[in-house]
This record gives structure tokens, C-alpha cells and sequence, in this order.
């Protein structure tokens, strides 16, 4: 990160956001009335891991193979001539999303902007049936109509405050923290 942050608290320890990725597995299923029209898509860099562990609990509850893919969102983002270090990733959707219920996987809702280009993403790939989002944290602070149909967590938060998922593929611990900028 750019600045200094400091830790304030955890927010969640890995028990809880596998209970949090457990519950949000079953929404999906009960508002989607199973699986079997589903894309479980992530957008980088980790969304598209609790992507894969969403689509790992629908296959277990459900005995069926629910596609995961992942968007790259750098190129759609509307501040990206401001940022200076984008890493560009592929962006990977396993088969046609047309007329498909897809359910776009991010780790913080924030100000929606991200959604909104991940979107803006979709929809050039095809026509789906619906888009569903589903986050790990919802921060608050919208600055777009944007809201989330499954939440892990709410975590009020202030501006000057931070959300930090580290997810044990990237980084080799897995917790939520807040933290504030130094």
C-alpha cells in the first residue's frame, strides 16, 4: 500500500470467513433455487479466490460442477489514468454468459466503482440472465447505486480507515483486518 496503515483490529479470522463463504453458498443457492444456471465469477486479485471457494461449496451442497471464471477490471476502471501500478491480469470466463445467473464475487464493497467496471467487463463478454454481487465485506461509503445481495460482513468504517483481506494463497495467513492510515 501506498502509506502507512495501522492495525486497529481483526475483523474476521480464517473460522469465520470460511463460515461467512459457507453461509453466502447456501444464499446463492436458495435465491437461485439450485446451481445449475450459475458462473461463479471473481474480479482480480481476490475475488477471484473466494470466487473458487463460493463455487467449491455449491458443488459440495449441490453434487454439480458450478464454472468459475475471473475479470480483470484495470483497463474499466474510470480512475485508471491515475493509477500509476496496475498489474494487468487475463481475464478468464469459462463459457458463454449468456442468459446465465451470474454472481460476481468481490472481497470489499466499497464505493461500488469497482463493480461497476466489473460489469462494464460482463456485459462485453455477453448477455446474462441477471448479475448478482456478493462480497466477503461491505465497508459502506457508496458513491454508486451499488449494493450487494450476500454479505460475509458489515463493517462500518470510517474514510480514513482501511479493510485488509489476507487470504492464505497470496499471502500465507488468512484474516480480515481494519486499519487506519498513518
Amino acid at each position: 500500500m501506498e502509506s502507512k496503515i495501522r492495525i486497529k483490529s481483526e475483523i474476521l479470522d480464517k473460522p469465520s470467513i470460511d463460515r461467512a463463504l459457507t453461509r453466502i453458498a447456501h444464499e446463492i443457492i436458495e435465491k437461485n433455487k439450485g446451481g445449475k444456471n450459475l458462473i461463479i465469477v471473481g474480479i482480480r486479485s481476490r475475488g477471484d479466490v473466494l470466487a473458487k471457494r463460493i463455487a467449491d461449496r455449491i458443488n459440495e451442497i449441490e453434487k454439480i460442477t458450478v464454472p468459475v471464471g475471473a475479470v480483470d477490471i484495470t483497463f474499466y476502471r474510470d480512475d485508471y489514468d491515475r493509477v500509476t501500478k496496475a498489474e494487468v491480469k487475463s481475464t478468464e470466463l469459462p463459457i458463454s454468459l449468456d442468459d446465465r445467473d451470474i454472481v460476481l464475487v468481490d472481497d470489499v464493497l466499497y464505493t461500488g466503482r469497482s463493480t461497476r467496471a466489473a460489469m462494464d467487463v460482463l456485459i462485453e463478454y455477453g448477455r446474462p440472465k441477471t448479475i448478482q454481487l456478493a462480497v466477503l465485506i461491505d465497508r459502506g461509503h457508496r458513491e454508486l447505486p451499488i449494493q450487494a445481495n450476500y454479505v460475509g460482513k458489515n463493517v462500518p468504517t470510517g474514510k480514513n480507515e482501511l479493510v485488509v483481506l489476507k487470504l492464505e494463497e497470496s499471502d500465507g495467513e488468512e484474516k480480515v483486518l481494519l486499519a487506519e492510515k498513518a
